[in-house]
């Protein structure tokens, strides 16, 4: 029953719930009932309808949902202005990231305009611009340059046999064969993930990865385009610490530099970085962004072809751009299996990156991108793409950003941009052919000032998270150290590798209560907190499995203060003394049996040591002791008030405590002063005398709640450690419950055969609290003093006995003998 008060607090009056008294009340599913198995799901899926084929169609094609409903009037103007922004920046963003690919720029423009208009059918986000990216790029370029270097394509310049160059015709058309096989392979892979619903694959590049290779990529573009830049000619490096060698390479180059290239970057570059400055400040008041790199392009053209860069200062141009579109062609399959693995490279980062752009996009603005149908329609963006000579595209930081910001609303915006890529190629691409490359060449550096302010992240993420921090660097030093296929490898592992970590060495604490509620926290990290007397709230942060079921057991251990492994040894020890001492009772009750019968009164004045010369005569406190049978007696001591968190241990071993297993008298014996009692403790003193390295283990717990709220699942070696751990400390009799589990740990539990008759669901409750309360009603009666705790008149009535048993003993009487005197 539950009411609610008028200050906003709940009060709740219920019984304590197990999980039988819970399965009976709330009549819980089986688990595997609510979830249809593999072979039913698959048949449900085949199974054909109407509605189902409609709707795996408009699915399969998200353009018929919203196309029909496209409203002219409120999207069209909007879309119209967003799309001409993001074509205009698709001209000088396509041609210069064409030389990051090792590519003719033309080709950059065919990317630009192939992959949007597949997306435009297939894709579900409606403001991410697919096209060039920086990062894949150079990934791309890193293949070309790998499988088609330069060395493979030298021939003869002239006829007298001293003159040889590179044949740029043949290596760059099959660099556009290589990175077409590419691209294809990858969409392919993209599509098979897509289809099999692997969409998930892209949460396992975390933020701090995905920006650390975006950052190491960035410094891959840079120097990639040092040699436009210098207007040098580097060696091409590949493999591990290629970027090493080629910065070192550049920079053994640089009194080579040709000056005039040199003064072409940097002025292009000074005017990109204050037009940009200059278009940012002014953005809140402009209804479109100033198209800078467009008009650094028009400008550099023209000057390049009234002064003539190329013939007169050896300036490198683009040179010929064809005008038209190329037809389709078949890939290169036989270069799939030496770049199978790039492939996958690309269609995992470019799906990374793409997603969540798009996801950040469906959040600020209110609708939803289904993650496995972005697979495959940047899947099929790339498959057919690479058909037309497109390389891998994903979706554009800078030009989503430019989409979504100038009122773009749907992907009709991409449509409007690829129309405007179209009409270059068709009628403006030979009109480039005199920009010089040294201008694409700064347009791509001050584009990647954005990625350059990523390394912001470090002092960020060093406040915030160590882990992650060791992600990013991580990432960032395999990336730069090793290639972006490998880089890229190497950084998933890592993160993984801290997953496991993780969950694999969580945090384990002893809970208390909240004074006056049912909540409970670690009694390390907070200060009001109480721990409940005699009774252990155990919690670990991670799940308990396989990689970490050992540690659970001994953090257990430890936070308890019970060294479970110790104290067994020491009770079967114990209880092996205390067999020993019961045939010793037998044999002298026999030997005792036969004296009688003899009836020799002669005995009667034998002294002890003869007595004790001859084994006939016995200890009356060791027969007592064996008579009662307490050799292996276990003493509980709660606390009448909590212990603190600083206490060092929950038991410990008493050097004076009682020896050879003896054990304090019960409860009753001690408050009643019964002389068995006064006896027992009086031998427990004498014996400390002489045995004082010897003594008894003694604990303040008598029952421990396992807090299972953080598992999720539940393995066979995890079950097999609670089972351990019930029985473990059910043989010094401290009960063992568990609280807090989900109905799928509870059916995975019993699927393991975990609940037997001495382990039943009725140590298995709703919540620690539940658990808590059936501990304080079952077992909080059982309180036994401490030894210090006892009074002064009792301490004195059992050490009058003990003074005079001494005294017998140092005079040589036996109890006979001094009772007659």
């Amino acid at each position: 029953m539950a009411t609610k008060c008028r200050s906003g607090r709940y009060r709740v009056e219920r019984d304590v719930l197990d999980e039988e008294s819970l399965e009976e009340i709330s009549q819980r599913k089986i688990y595997s009932d609510s979830h249809p198995k593999i072979t039913e799901r698959l048949k449900d899926s085949l199974r054909c309808t109407v509605p189902r084929l409609k709707q795996c169609v408009v699915h399969s094609l998200p353009v018929l949902y919203w196309l029909p409903r496209y409203s002219i009037w409120d999207y069209g103007m909007p879309d119209l202005i967003s799309g001409i922004s993001v074509g205009i920046m698709h001209l000088p963003q396509g041609m210069a990231y064409a030389l990051l690919a090792s590519l003719p720029p033309v080709f950059g423009l065919y990317t630009s305009l192939y992959p949007a208009l597949v997306y435009f059918f297939f894709g579900t986000s409606r403001h991410i611009s697919i096209g060039t990216f920086a990062v894949l790029s150079i990934m791309v370029g890193s293949v070309t340059e790998r499988l088609a270097p330069d060395s493979n394509f030298l021939r003869v310049n002239g006829t007298n046999l001293t003159g040889i160059e590179v044949d740029i015709q043949a290596r760059d058309l099959y660099r556009v064969q290589v990175a077409a096989a590419t691209t294809v392979l990858g969409g392919l892979i993209q599509v098979v993930m897509g289809l099999v619903k692997f969409g998930f694959v892209g949460t396992y590049l975390s933020e701090p990865l995905v920006r650390a290779y975006t950052t190491a990529a960035a410094a891959h573009a840079v120097v990639a385009q040092l040699k436009y830049i210098f207007g040098v000619s580097p060696k091409r490096f590949s493999g591990s610490l290629s970027l090493v060698y080629t910065l070192v390479d550049v920079c053994s180059l640089l009194p080579e530099t040709h000056l005039p290239t040199l003064l072409v970057s940097v002025v292009s570059m000074a005017i990109l970085i204050a037009a940009k400055e200059l278009n940012s400040y002014l953005s809140p008041k402009l209804p479109v962004p100033i198209p800078v790199e467009l008009i650094m392009i028009v400008a550099a053209t023209l000057i390049s072809s009234y002064t003539r860069f190329n013939s007169n200062y050896l300036i490198s141009v683009v040179g010929e751009i064809p005008s038209g579109l190329s037809p389709p062609s078949l890939p290169e399959v036989s270069v799939f299996g030496e770049v199978i693995g790039d492939a996958f490279a690309l269609a995992i980062v470019g799906y990374a990156i793409s997603i969540s752009l798009g996801k950040t996009f469906a959040l600020k603005h209110g609708y939803k991108v289904d993650s496995n149908q972005e697979l495959v329609a940047l899947g099929l963006s790339n498959a057919v793409g690479g058909f037309f000579q497109c390389y891998s595209v994903c979706s554009s930081m800078s030009r989503s950003l430019i989409q979504e910001s100038t009122g773009g609303k749907t992907q009709m915006a991409g449509i409007v941009s690829a129309v405007i890529v179209l009409v270059t190629i068709l009628k403006l691409g030979p009109l480039f052919q005199e920009l010089p490359k040294a201008v694409l060449a700064a347009i791509v550096f001050v584009n990647l000032k954005g990625m350059f302010k990523q390394y912001s992240d470090i002092p960020q993420l060093w406040r915030s998270s160590k882990i992650d921090l060791a992600v990013w660097c991580v990432t960032w030093i395999a990336t730069l150290l090793f290639n972006l296929d490998l880089g890229l490898a190497a950084s998933i592992f890592f993160a993984l590798l801290t997953v496991i970590f993780r969950t694999q060495l969580p945090t384990y604490s002893v809970l208390g209560q909240i004074p006056g509620t049912e909540l409970y926290e670690d009694i390390e990290t907070h200060r009001e907190v109480r721990e409940i007397p005699g009774i252990t709230i155990f919690r670990s942060s991670a799940t308990v499995y396989f990689a970490n079921a050992d540690l659970y057991l001994e953090a257990l251990k430890e936070k308890s203060g019970l060294d479970i492994s110790k104290m067994i040894i020491y009770k079967r020890r114990e209880e092996a003394k205390q067999r020993r001492r019961e045939r010793r009772a037998e044999r002298r009750a026999r030997r005792q049996a036969k004296r009688e019968k003899r009836q020799a009164p002669a005995s009667e004045f034998y002294s002890v040591e003869e007595e004790e010369a001859a084994g006939r005569w016995e200890d009356p406190s060791t027969d007592e002791e064996a008579a009662h049978g307490r050799g292996n007696g276990t003493v509980f001591v709660i606390p009448d008030t909590p212990r603190n968190a600083d206490d060092p241990c929950r038991w410990e071993y008493l050097k004076g405590g009682a020896p050879d297993g003896a054990s304090i008298g019960s409860v009753s014996e001690l408050q009643d002063g019964g002389s068995s009692s006064e006896d027992t403790l009086s031998h427990d003193l004498e014996e400390r005398a002489s045995l004082g390295s010897l003594g008894k283990w003694t604990w303040d717990v008598h029952s421990i709640v396992l807090d299972l709220t953080t598992a999720n699942f539940i393995d066979t070696v995890a079950i097999k450690t609670l089972r351990n751990i019930f029985q473990d400390f059910g043989e010094i009799s401290v009960d063992v419950y568990m609280a807090g589990c989900q109905a799928k740990v509870v059916e995975q539990l019993e699927l393991g055969d975990f609940f037997t008759e001495s382990v039943t669901k009725r140590q298995l409750f709703v919540s620690v609290h539940d658990a808590v309360l059936y501990c304080q009603n079952h077992r909080g009666a059982s309180i036994v003093p401490r030894y210090p705790e006892y009074s002064v008149g009792h301490s004195v009535s059992f050490l009058i006995p003990l003074l005079t048993k001494m005294s017998i003993r140092l005079c040589g009487w036996d109890d006979a003998a001094f009772n007659k005197r």
